[in-house]
């Protein structure tokens, strides 16, 4: 059979889909290229919104754990922190792990350089830590944070950069962006905005709830450690977390379901696209 002959958008998302995202990678470019200081604005916007549900989930549990059972305390604790993905997405917000998958399809069909990928990558981490920062010097003004929230913190803060191995972190980020991102998937071939929201927030609840390990989220604990008890930190650990986290998110959400999607897509529909530069290149000469 002639796979010419076959509707692949039937099949597959097809053509709408990778249209979607080199639409979406696109206007990130532009918006890095010429409009630095915005662009990372909505990575600190990010960050920031992170570390309000960060600490809206450990006053949940911590509000909760002293009357009901530890499983449903996790549960309702999970649920909460799915939360920051509808407001992150809903408000234009630049997320470091939602881009591994944006810019990696965007890399299967040459886009993009590399370089410059790994650029907006690391601006986007440092907007998402820089937006922690903000509001967590906002929130140690206030009395917010109880001592039980500040002990629940400390423990699972300890947990992540000493209890748990390079390994364990690694695959624990795999199936943590994972999650994120076939949950993104999904929900871009969705009009309904309540149908988006839940489809978003599923993913992050089992990614929440199954102890997965998340480099945005892990930072911006790691932030709150800082401000409210920097002596108890250890730093190698946090940057044992920190790197085995970028790369599992990024294998989970960049390669696991970005290049598998891109290349899923890819039947030679899109053969134009992936030769623009070689073209340009021609008639250039």
């Amino acid at each position: 059979m002639n796979d010419t002959n076959i509707k692949w958008d039937t099949i597959f998302y097809g053509r709408k889909w990778v249209s979607n995202i080199i639409e979406t990678i696109q206007k990130k470019d532009v918006l890095h290229s010429f409009y630095l200081k915005r662009y990372l604005m909505r990575a600190m916007m990010a960050g920031f919104i992170i570390s309000i549900i960060s600490v809206f989930v450990l006053m949940v549990k911590t509000t909760f754990a002293p009357d009901v059972p530890l499983g449903v305390v996790n549960m309702i604790g999970s649920i909460t922190f799915s939360f920051a993905l509808v407001l992150i997405l809903f408000t234009n917000s630049e997320l470091l792990t939602s881009n591994f998958m944006y810019f990696t399809v965007g890399l299967y069909y040459h886009l993009i350089r590399p370089m410059r990928v790994l650029n907006i990558f690391l601006l986007c981490f440092f907007g998402n830590i820089a937006g922690a920062f903000i509001f967590f010097a906002i929130l140690r003004c206030s009395d917010v944070m109880s001592p039980d929230m500040i002990a629940l913190l400390d423990q699972m803060v300890q947990t992540k950069t000493i209890t748990y191995d390079f390994q364990n972190i690694l695959v624990r980020a795999i199936f943590a962006n994972f999650f994120i991102n076939i949950a993104l998937v999904i929900a871009m071939q969705i009009e309904d905005v309540f149908a988006k929201m839940f489809v978003m927030m599923f993913g992050v609840t089992i990614f929440a709830f199954m102890g997965f390990e998340h480099v945005v989220y892990n930072a911006t604990l790691f932030v709150g450690q800082l401000f409210y008890d920097m002596p108890s930190l250890n730093m190698l650990g946090v940057l044992k977390n920190i790197v085995a986290a970028f790369i599992g998110n990024y294998i989970g959400g960049g390669l696991i379901i970005g290049l598998f999607y891109a290349y899923l897509n890819d039947h030679g529909q899109f053969q134009t696209i992936k030769n623009v530069k070689k073209s340009q290149k021609k008639l250039a000469k």
